[in-house]
């Protein structure tokens, strides 16, 4: 299982991103977009099919027996879809008052969650798993080492994040709370 964080600046700029992988082993599950295809053709796009079919993995064989490819959701597919997420997210914002939203959109197995600070920074997380509690706890962790940051004199605001103790905070939470 994985989480993936996007902090983005009022104008959807990318400021800063995460991605975290639970410790859990991942069940090997074949690609059903290559199930029908001749192996040879499924080996050099099986990270693409992976990811547009939504299975967490891909493999094929190889001489040597099952080669896994992927590892996952291709990046670019894990970012189509929380930049999909943001106008469902301005949506939300508009009907409730709120910080933390919940569970506001689903992508395949992707779950997205939200956190909108009151300067209109929005934090997005990809999540597999529902965990309300530890999700609502990370996004205020993540939001306390935002405002640190931020305080920062050495840094220019709505610039991309560069920090690594912000980066080590972020890493730590994570593990602690997804």
């Amino acid at each position: 299982m994985s989480h993936h964080l996007f902090i983005l600046s009022p104008a959807d700029t990318p400021l800063y991103s995460l991605t975290h992988s639970s410790t859990k082993p991942t069940p090997n599950i074949a690609s059903p977009l290559s199930a029908n295809l001749p192996t040879w053709s499924t080996s050099a796009f099986a990270g693409t099919l992976t990811a547009l079919s939504g299975a967490t993995s891909a493999s094929y064989q190889a001489s040597g027996g099952a080669v896994r490819v992927g590892g996952g959701q291709d990046r670019h597919v894990i970012q189509m879809i929380a930049n999909a997420s943001l106008d469902v997210v301005e949506d939300v914002m508009r009907r409730e008052n709120a910080m933390y939203f919940k569970s506001i959109d689903k992508f395949n197995e992707w779950t997205v969650s939200a956190f909108v600070t009151p300067g209109n920074v929005k934090f997005i997380l990809l999540h597999e798993t529902k965990n309300d509690e530890g999700i609502k706890s990370f996004f205020s962790e993540v939001w306390e080492g935002y405002v640190k940051t931020m305080l920062n004199p050495f840094h220019t605001g709505h610039t991309r994040i560069r920090s690594t103790v912000f980066d080590a905070r972020m890493r730590a939470a994570a593990k602690r709370y997804l």
